[in-house]
């Protein structure tokens, strides 16, 4: 049976892999996808999913506007590593699939309400969305089967020393979803920084040389022009992109690909250096219980094998 999905994104070039490996898994039946603000304004981001869905031929998944900016900061957006779209790189056309009349809220709401059993939220952008959710409707958790998400680090961020970008764009809305007590699988910077996909996988999805693979090659070529270098690449002196998102779809569909441990996450919300700093309690001394899967570790191999089953899916 497939898991029912809601998928809450800011397309964002990571976000659009990771919509693609959703939509094309036999393991996940995508319900909705709510998008926020964060590597783009909402009217972009909105927008790109918009685009994507439209470009690659599916019309039935629902498209939600989510929240304008932060729960009670001021938007940061990451247009330095995704472009003035968020989608730099690639013409995706004109979109045909039109944004839903309800808002991300409602619809979440309505299809939590709705549905049969659980279901499970990805989620790849700064946590707004889910956290607005919990504060209107904290019932509806336990509709929530977990929460697979990309956002944080235990080592090291990458917009400021402490912090990774999703959790530091709106540390609150993070903080209320990892104490919300729902089950949580963390793909943070620990892992995605090994999810890289290299100049010659960029040439492999190039060559199934169909609609899809060209304009995602070339979406990837932009992305991986204005990556930054990170210690955990193999070869940091190599520009190449990190497929951040996609590992928080890969691990619904294939849990072996992953390396993780249970153990207790909380956000820090007003530190001086280190607001948005995701504080891993791998040693267990926090005497907390443990509220996250943390993934550390993943087969690369295996990994981008799926993301070019993926793009020879739709063609």
């Amino acid at each position: 049976m497939r898991k029912p999905i809601i998928f809450d994104c800011d397309p964002g070039h990571d976000d659009a892999i990771a919509l693609l490996l959703a939509l094309s898994s036999e393991q996940l039946d995508v319900k909705l996808i709510t998008t926020a603000a964060g590597n783009q304004t909402q009217d972009k981001t909105i927008l790109n999913a918009r685009k994507l869905l439209s470009f690659i031929g599916v019309h039935h998944v629902e498209i939600a506007r989510g929240a304008e900016k932060p729960i009670v900061r001021e938007l940061i957006i990451a247009d330095n590593i995704h472009g003035e779209t968020g989608l730099d790189g690639a013409d995706l056309g004109v979109p045909i699939v039109e944004e839903s009349n309800r808002s991300a809220l409602e619809a979440m709401r309505s299809i939590l309400l709705n549905a049969e059993g659980k279901m499970t939220i990805i989620a790849t952008g700064p946590l707004t969305n889910v956290a607005i959710l919990f504060l209107a409707y904290p019932e509806l958790k336990e509709k929530i089967e977990c929460i697979s998400l990309m956002g944080g680090c235990g080592f090291g961020g990458n917009w400021t020393p402490a912090a990774e970008f999703n959790i530091y764009v709106d540390p609150e809305a993070a903080d209320i979803v990892f104490r919300s007590g729902v089950p949580i699988i963390m793909s943070g910077l620990d892992v995605t920084h090994k999810a890289q996909i290299l100049k010659e996988d960029i040439e492999r999805i190039r060559r199934i040389d169909n609609k899809t693979s060209r304009v995602i090659a070339s979406l990837l070529d932009f992305f991986s022009e204005n990556s930054p270098p990170y210690y955990l690449s193999k070869e940091p002196h190599i520009k190449t992109a990190h497929l951040h998102d996609p590992c928080a779809v890969a691990y619904l569909i294939d849990q072996t690909l992953f390396q993780g441990i249970d153990c207790y996450v909380g956000i820090e919300t007003s530190g001086r250096l280190t607001t948005g700093c995701t504080v891993v309690d791998i040693n267990r001394r926090s005497g907390m219980e443990s509220n996250v899967k943390f993934l550390f570790d993943i087969d690369r191999e295996r990994f981008i094998d799926r993301i070019v089953s993926a793009i020879k899916y739709f063609r």
